[in-house]
This record gives structure tokens, sequence and C-alpha cells, in this order.
């Protein structure tokens, strides 16, 4: 299929744009492509706000760039005052699949022994939505979870747990409309005991 200069020009302009507000009409740009790629008309009444709508969701739903571990946390790490289990369950969160560019949604789980220090329990989900707002892989977002509440607090040992539903399985190839699929990630768990190991599992299911 050849490609149509008169959409792709006005395309490759708005990608070599200066950050910020010329930043978004590469959005935009990248919206009406899209539009007029799967043949749509993008000057019809109901698709004329649609690059800037798109352009805005965008942004919205991929914030996590713009944010770090520390910007999650703030002040929120405190002194343990116990050894004790602490589990935050089923967190929910939206992404968008870096392979298709659709979404995936569910809920994590986290549970950790602390040593030192405890997370204020509000930061949870905070981290959660730090690096779920990117394009992502269920398996890296559940790993960058753990080792983000690993380096914030250094606990005993730590798991998270994910479940999600993707729209890429359910919306084309196999189409799997009741498929959910499970992704874990743990540190610390062989120093605990066999009775610590167990209450921790049970507490994230």
């Amino acid at each position: 299929m050849k490609s149509n200069p008169q959409v792709i020009e006005p395309f490759r302009k708005g990608l070599a744009s200066t950050p910020g507000e010329s930043q978004k009409d590469s959005l935009e740009f990248a919206a009406e492509l899209i539009l007029k790629s799967v043949g749509e008309d993008a000057t019809r009444e109901g698709l004329l706000r649609t690059p800037h709508r798109f352009s805005k969701a965008i942004r919205e739903v991929c914030v996590g760039y713009t944010m770090t571990l520390e910007d999650a946390i703030g002040q929120g790490v405190f002194a343990a005052e116990g050894k004790g289990l602490v589990a935050v369950r089923e967190t929910e969160f939206h992404s968008l699949c870096e392979h298709h560019l659709l979404p995936f949604y569910g809920a994590v789980s986290v549970a950790y022994y602390p040593n030192e220090k405890i997370l204020g329990l509000s930061k949870i989900p905070r981290i959660v939505e730090v690096y779920s707002k990117r394009l992502q892989v269920q398996e890296r977002l559940t790993r960058e979870i753990c080792e983000a509440i690993q380096k914030s607090v250094e606990p005993r040992a730590v798991l998270v747990r994910a479940h999600a539903h993707h729209l890429c399985m359910r919306m084309r190839g196999i189409e799997a409309s009741g498929s959910e699929t499970t992704t874990e990630f743990s540190w610390g768990l062989e120093s605990l005991s066999e009775i610590e190991r167990e209450r921790l599992f049970k507490s994230v299911d």
C-alpha cells in the first residue's frame, strides 16, 4: 500500500515540532492519520474534535511518564512500629498494552513484611499509578511495582500479584472474551518462615 503524502507530510511536521503545545499537535496529527488510514472522513462533524480529544486522553493515560517514584511517595515513609504483615489488596489500574496500544485493566495486590520502615497505605495505589499509566506489559508492571516497594522501604519480603483483562486478546486475534491473566513477582521470600510465606500468599489471594 502506497503512503499518501498529503497525510504523511503534516504528520512528519508535527513530530518534528518542539515540546510543549506543539508536541500536543503531534498527537493530533497522529489521530488524523489514523482516522484517514481506516477510511474515515476526518472532517465530518462527529470527528472534528476527535484529534484534540485523542491527544488529551493519551496524555492522561500516559501520565506516568511525567511521574517518578519519589513523586508518588513524597513524605509517606514512616518508622515501622512492628514486623507484622502489611497488605493492600485489589488496587484497580488501567494501562495500555505496548504491543497493540490497546487497553488492559485489572487490579494489583501488594503485601510485604516491614523491616525498619513502612509506606503510608495511600502511597501503594500511587506507586501502581506511576507504572501503570505508561505503555506496559503486565509482567513488567508487576515487577516494577515490586521493585518500587523494595527500594522505598527495604522490607524483609514483598509480593505483588496482578490480574488483568487484555483488550488485545478480547477484541482481536483469538478473541478470548473470558480470559484473565495473572502475574506475580516477589522479593526476599527466602528470608521468611514457612508460616510467614503462607500468610503472605494468602493475603493477596
